[in-house]
């Protein structure tokens, strides 16, 4: 492999792991930045996405309606953690909201070792995507470049839900002034639920489609949560341009440290993360100035 050949494809896996960054934190930031609300169970949800995502291709063997029906699976278990737990504890501070959701974390965690037992299971890649493609005077796997392109659509359409539709300037409203918002009619608080609804859907897509690259595993929902709360507050809370940009620079320097500089990779992302907390602690693009 060439100099060159090297570099896009570091760059191309850049890209696919900062998609899958960018489903887990776009949900968790607007989470963040509209509800107040620390949700350190997000990636309990992703792992339930995989699993989900394993146990329907098993069932019927279609992986096209494994990626449809896993998120809102994963959605449904969200809205009922919503309903019975998490909107009662939005008034009790970020430690008990920590506390308690960090307790689901290991909940869902042994529900799935007892559903489907404590080894990696993984789903095969759908014929349609299966080996690799030309691009860019290179081979590169199909199923890889179904992620990137699969987040940057997810990426576009809600860009255009936020920027071009009632709905987005209601959530943008809630963002910048919930109180303000609930006296011009906006219902707030229905407006949380679905928006935390979309967020646990997110998650399960990201996991759907993370399992034939990295396995469903049960520390799939710890292994993922630290670089989607660095993403998070590297991007700014509430912000879809934040997530995007905070995606892209956490996935970058977590994969080209890795075949950089591999005995400090582990240490680039906390060191960007340092960074951004004394020179801008609001984020790099913050919802709220």
């Amino acid at each position: 492999m060439s100099g060159a050949e090297f570099w896009i494809v570091q760059a191309l896996n850049g890209l696919q792991l900062s998609m899958l960054l960018f489903l887990l934190s776009v949900g968790l930031t607007v989470i963040f930045g509209l509800m107040h609300f620390v949700n350190l169970a997000h990636g309990a949800l992703y792992m339930l996405g995989a699993y989900f995502g394993v146990a329907m291709v098993s069932a019927t063997g279609q992986f096209w309606l494994a990626l449809i029906v896993a998120p809102i699976g994963v959605m449904a278990v969200g809205m009922g953690l919503y309903q019975a737990l998490i909107r009662h504890m939005r008034r009790q501070g970020p430690m008990n909201q920590v506390l308690v959701t960090f307790g689901l974390i290991f909940v869902l965690v042994d529900l799935v070792r007892i559903l489907w037992g404590n080894v990696g299971l993984g789903i095969s890649v759908p014929e349609l995507l299966h080996g690799p493609v030309q691009l860019f005077g290179i081979s590169y796997p199909a199923y890889r470049l179904f992620i990137i392109l699969l987040g940057l659509a997810v990426m576009l359409a809600l860009g255009l839900v936020l920027t071009r539709t009632a709905i987005g300037a209601m959530l943008r409203a809630s963002v910048e002034n919930a109180a303000m918002a609930a006296t011009m009619g906006i219902n707030v608080e229905r407006l949380l639920l679905w928006v935390f609804a979309l967020g646990c859907a997110l998650a399960g897509l990201a996991g759907v489609i993370a399992a034939p690259v990295f396995s469903a595993t049960p520390s799939m929902a710890t292994d993922i949560l630290i670089p989607t709360l660095i993403v998070v507050v590297v991007g700014g809370l509430g912000s879809l341009r934040g997530a995007v940009l905070g995606s892209l620079t956490v996935g970058f320097v977590q994969t080209f440290g890795a075949v950089l500089v591999p005995g400090l990779a582990s240490l680039l992302i906390y060191a960007l993360l340092a960074a951004i907390l004394i020179l801008r602690p609001q984020g790099l693009l913050p919802a709220r100035q």
